[in-house]
């Protein structure tokens, strides 16, 4: 099992990490806003008291009467100190119509010109907003003085300093000390919560260890040379090796794809897909003969998939077909040796009983006999090795009760050494088929036939039998596996191999639709 490296810090713990420093963020942004929040209440709160001042002061009598006197400074101060101690404002001050201070609660500004800002109070407009004077930044609020006749005759400003960061902070800290905290400590928690799901799920791992193990996992799948392909629960396509690519005839485009999408032959796409387990499946596709073994994936009690792994046993499959023809040859010539045995006892027995004419005919029928067989063979079949082949399987006919028969006009030329190995499994294949299809029925008989071209070979195979059903003409040759092991040594996989060796010549095999029970086979001189 793969484990963290010492010291170094895990996926969920650098997660948490950065969970904490996005709380910390937040936090900071919340405490920002928090204090932004408190001086706009300010501007809110004490803006609308100073110009309430403003108005008040602007409509007092004696503010109205003499706001142009050049004795305003004593007169208005009663009125402005009355202001100032209504509203709680820092300095309240009178101007004339030019903007010159003429009272205020602060004697210095008698005489300047009030800083005004963005006001448009000389105009005859109330307004409320922040001036930066040569003091400070001040909230102020502006009104106008109208005389008794409505004319324009000044302002009143009523002025508060901003107070500090300090104090905007202080006054702010009651309720944001509760979000901060409730905050924090949700944050917190919920990046511990996570951080623990995380570990869980990643097994401790960090991301390097992820990186390390994708790196080993690409190497390690790419590198055997059985094929590999995984599959989640809905049937789609997670990891594909090359080796898998080659044997099914896929391209780098298959991750993601259902295998209903793949363009596979319907039988292999449904073993691929089937969640049970399997081994040694044995599946012809194509030009390949390969063994499969499906295992379903699970984490934690979880199925997460399946994998299938698959080998090519198309070559050995091959040769175990010629093995079994070369076997199928060593028995006919035992049952032939067994058959010459009792016959040499039955002539030992009348050359005993001195009746030497009856042991002559009897020789003479039996070298008559095997004589006429193999000179029908050789009329008919030049390549030897597919002669040999008939003269044994005749012998198994003959055993089983069932005649092997050749055409009047078959005729099998001599063979280049592949097409005729091709020809002897193809040929072994189908007429084992032939013989237990009509086995046990009267006048059972098989019929061969054969004729060559400039461009192929033809070669037929009827029996008296039955024949294969319409609609199980193309699955005998696709139904080319079973669960059972043994079938790499010919069960099960004749016919599907058949049309492997057919079509990787560049020939066919089809069954006749006048007469079900005939296999027609075409191999081209060259393979393709």
């Amino acid at each position: 099992m793969w484990s963290p490296r010492p010291g170094r810090r895990t996926l969920a713990g650098q997660f948490l990490v950065l969970q904490l420093a996005v709380v910390a963020l937040v936090l900071v942004i919340v405490g920002v806003l928090s204090f932004q929040q408190a001086t706009r209440s300010f501007e809110d709160d004490r803006g609308a008291r100073l110009r309430s001042a403003a108005e008040y002061l602007a409509n007092v009598a004696v503010v109205r009467d003499r706001v142009g006197s050049t004795d305003a400074a004593r007169e208005l101060a009663p009125a402005v100190d009355r202001a100032v101690s209504l509203s709680g404002a820092d300095v309240a001050s009178v101007v004339d119509r030019r903007g010159k201070v003429v009272a205020s609660t602060r004697p210095a500004l008698v005489g300047t010109t009030a800083a005004l800002g963005d006001s448009r109070v000389l105009e005859g407009r109330g307004w409320t907003g922040s001036v930066t004077t040569d003091r400070a930044r001040v909230l102020t609020g502006h009104a106008p003085v109208l005389d008794d006749e409505g004319t324009f005759a000044g302002a009143v400003l009523v002025e508060q300093t901003y107070p500090s960061s300090w104090q905007r902070a202080s006054n702010a800290a009651p309720d944001l000390a509760l979000f901060l905290g409730v905050g924090a400590g949700l944050g917190i928690l919920g990046s511990w919560a996570v951080s623990r799901i995380v570990r869980r799920r990643t097994r401790g791992l960090g991301t390097r260890d992820f990186a390390r193990l994708a790196d080993h996992r690409q190497a390690l799948l790419h590198s055997i040379r059985e094929g590999v392909l995984g599959l989640d629960p809905a049937g789609r396509v997670t990891m594909v090796n090359d080796a898998a690519l080659e044997l099914l005839g896929l391209h780098d485009a298959s991750l993601g794809r259902s295998v209903g999408d793949l363009g596979l032959e319907p039988h292999l796409a449904q073993l691929l897909v089937d969640p049970a387990d399997a081994s040694d499946l044995v599946v012809v596709t194509g030009q390949r003969v390969l063994v499969l073994n499906r295992r379903r994936a699970a984490t934690r009690d979880e199925g997460v998939g399946s994998v299938v792994t698959m080998r090519d046993r198309t070559e050995l499959v091959a040769v175990q077909q010629q093995l079994g023809s070369n076997l199928s040859i060593t028995d006919a010539l035992r049952a032939q040796t067994h058959e010459f045995a009792n016959q040499l006892h039955t002539i030992s027995g009348l050359l005993e009983l001195d009746e030497p004419d009856e042991a002559r005919a009897l020789v003479t029928r039996i070298v008559g006999v095997r004589a006429d067989r193999e000179s029908d063979v050789a009329d008919h079949v030049e390549d030897p090795a597919t002669a040999a082949l008939l003269i044994a399987k005749s012998s198994q006919a003959d055993e089983a009760g069932v005649l092997l028969e050749i055409a009047p006009d078959c005729e099998v030329p001599p063979l280049p050494p592949d097409l005729s190995a091709d020809t002897t499994t193809i040929l072994g294949n189908l007429v084992d088929n032939a013989i237990d299809a009509c086995r046990g029925r009267t006048q059972a008989r098989v019929r061969l036939d054969a004729r060559a071209d400039d461009t192929a070979l033809v070669i037929e195979v009827e029996d008296s039998g039955d024949g294969v059903p319409r609609d199980l003409r193309e699955t005998v040759f696709v139904r080319g596996f079973s669960t059972k092991p043994e079938v790499l040594g010919g069960r099960g996989i004749g016919l599907a191999l058949v049309r492997l060796l057919c079509e990787r010549r560049g020939g066919s095999v089809t069954i006749d639709e006048a007469r079900p029970s005939l296999f027609r086979v075409v191999l081209p001189w060259e393979s393709s």
